[in-house]
């Protein structure tokens, strides 16, 4: 899928709601996010997801027969709220004969610090409900390697994500940053990055990192008196 022009349509529910439209790719020098719809109640992703696709494509001015691919925010992220998103980027991706692009959702705050300006080693922390948090390492390198105009360079992932207690989180020399809202422009820009680098998608398997609270009965249960 590499290669050429890509108009993507990008959703993630790993925290809050958030839909966009991208553009990238050959013959266009700066990658853009054509339309961008957010929800921010954490629990509310099926009512919404809908309605913010609808208004991030119609922002866009883009029908779904011009699109390439689908990205999927994959998480971290709690087990109801990301299978909202995850299910309906499938589903939509499905429907319109395109690509599903799986994205770890972390990838997406790492590359907006990053154009932020910000170096060094980078903690991104998110919400993981229970009294922990999900977490992720990046590098951010130091401001002589910021990216020539018109291109967009991933921050590598050191570690993670991974599963902790916020007194326990793992490399305590890292900035942390608590990313309270995944930004589905940048989970779409981060699929432009490494379609147009030929660079490895993330396994299309929601990262929940601890099983659900709902478990598949192992049979009836024997009634004594």
């Amino acid at each position: 899928m590499s290669g050429g022009s890509e108009l993507l349509l990008a959703i993630d529910t790993s925290a809050g709601t958030s839909v966009a439209v991208v553009r990238g790719g050959a013959g266009i020098q700066n990658p853009q996010v054509l339309g961008q719809a957010d929800g921010f109640d954490t629990m509310k992703h099926a009512e919404v997801i809908g309605r913010l696709i609808e208004g991030a494509l119609a922002e866009a001015g883009v029908g779904v027969s011009e699109l390439t691919g689908v990205v999927a925010g994959m998480g971290p992220g709690p087990f109801t709220g990301l299978r909202v998103g995850i299910a309906a980027a499938r589903v939509f991706a499905l429907g319109a004969g395109v690509p599903l692009l799986p994205i770890v959702s972390h990838d997406a705050i790492a590359l907006a610090e990053a154009q932020g300006g910000a170096t060094g080693e980078l903690l991104v922390v998110t919400d993981a409900r229970r009294r922990e948090v999900y977490w992720s390492l990046y590098d951010l390198g130091g401001r002589e390697q910021q990216a020539a105009e018109g291109s967009t360079v991933l921050p590598p992932r050191l570690a993670g994500p991974g599963l902790a207690k916020p007194d326990a989180l793992p490399h305590p020399h890292a900035r942390i940053t608590d990313g309270a809202h995944v930004s589905a422009g940048q989970l779409g820009l981060v699929a432009l990055a490494l379609l147009e680098t030929g660079g490895p998608l993330a396994p299309d398997v929601a990262l929940y990192l601890r099983s659900p609270d709902v478990t598949v009965s192992a049979g009836a249960k024997r009634v004594t008196q």
